[in-house]
């Protein structure tokens, strides 16, 4: 995962209120404006307590609650500094519990995790409840949407419509499988995601260019999506749960064959510091640990990491503090361009539950 959408964050000066919220608004909350503001008001009381300046916590305030526009169960991180918002981002599920942070660095991995597995998908919903023949009357009706899962389940993608009549189906389905195709390469997908009548969507399907058809999954169910919410929500929700992305998953086939063959591969906390001090960190796969204590002393500069205060002093860093382990390595690894692959742990334990994968 390329971890790009932070490096306005980064761009900021600190310190940095971060907030992880539920902004849900679904038929489980009574009274959803009582419970935001009840919500405010211990975010205000808990950044407070960590000593954040007045002008953050009115700007964390302000912002939080506000994406009332988007429907069902989800969450929000909000990101201020100098009483200023500097990053806002829809969570695709809600935090188990509210948190509010105040310090040098932002803490960004709960985001990161929530972005993971970042898998670019067509999902398309194919509508017929006619009769399975071209001389039929009625409408087959095309839905589709490209999107990045989980991401468009909070912020869905661009939509195609499109309704044919039964009797043209054969010849329009051709042409609405290069449209659809045009989409999928935008965003360079990796899945088809077809649900739908199976009369009318096996007929798509043998009709998408050659491509796009190698890589078609279809799904039970008629396609139907809560509006505001992703096309096949639960059929993606159910295929790609427990899943990583081509990319990470490439990644990690890399890492695992240099470390069987003693290449440019290693693991632990202190090696994933080293290298990244150095640049050298093509991917870091890493365990999430919410709960890790694992600290890391840290520089004004990316790079400036270490495991001791006195390892920086040594470099000649004068403005040394202590931050959360994966806040540090988050900063390093956007400022020197290294991807993250979160890694689930029954698919891989790491030591310290961090890996890196050298650039050389």
């Amino acid at each position: 995962m390329r971890l790009s959408f932070l490096e306005p964050l980064y761009q900021q000066p600190g310190p940095f209120a971060s907030v992880y919220v539920d902004t849900s608004r679904d038929a489980a909350v009574d009274d959803p404006d009582a419970a935001m503001e009840l919500r405010r008001r211990h975010l205000r009381d808990a950044l407070t307590a960590e000593g954040a300046d007045r002008d953050s916590v009115i700007a964390v305030a302000d912002t939080v609650g506000g994406d009332t526009e988007v429907p069902g169960t989800h969450g929000q991180a909000v990101f201020t500094a100098h009483g200023n918002l500097v990053l806002s981002d829809e969570l695709p599920a809600p935090p188990a519990r509210d948190t509010a942070h105040f310090g040098t660095l932002p803490d960004t991995m709960p985001l990161i995790v929530q972005h993971a597995p970042g898998i670019p998908y067509l999902a398309v919903s194919v509508h017929y409840t006619g009769r399975h023949a071209t001389d039929a009357a009625g409408t087959v009706r095309i839905d589709a949407e490209a999107g990045t899962w989980p991401l468009t389940r909070v912020t869905p993608g661009h939509r195609l419509h499109e309704e044919i009549p039964v009797t043209d189906w054969l010849n329009a389905a051709a042409e609405v499988g290069r449209e659809l195709e045009g989409h999928a390469r935008r965003i360079d997908i990796e899945t088809v995601v077809v649900a739908g009548d199976v009369w009318a969507r096996g007929i798509l399907v043998r009709r998408l260019p050659a491509g796009l058809r190698e890589q078609v999954v279809t799904v039970a169910g008629a396609g139907t999506s809560q509006p505001g919410r992703a096309l096949l929500e639960r059929q993606l929700d159910d295929l790609f749960r427990g899943r990583m992305a081509a990319r990470d998953r490439a990644l990690l086939s890399a890492f695992l064959a240099a470390r069987a063959h003693g290449g440019a591969a290693t693991e632990g906390l202190a090696a994933a510091v080293s290298a990244l001090q150095r640049g050298r960190v093509k991917a870091l796969f890493l365990n999430n640990h919410p709960e890790s204590p694992l600290r890391l002393w840290i520089g004004p500069e990316p790079g400036q990491l270490a495991l001791t205060a006195d390892e920086l002093r040594v470099y000649g860093t004068r403005e040394v503090g202590e931050e959360r382990a994966d806040a540090a390595l988050a900063r390093a690894l956007v400022g020197t361009g290294a991807e993250l692959v979160v890694v689930p742990e029954h698919e891989l334990r790491l030591r310290e539950g961090v890996g890196v994968l050298l650039r050389y």
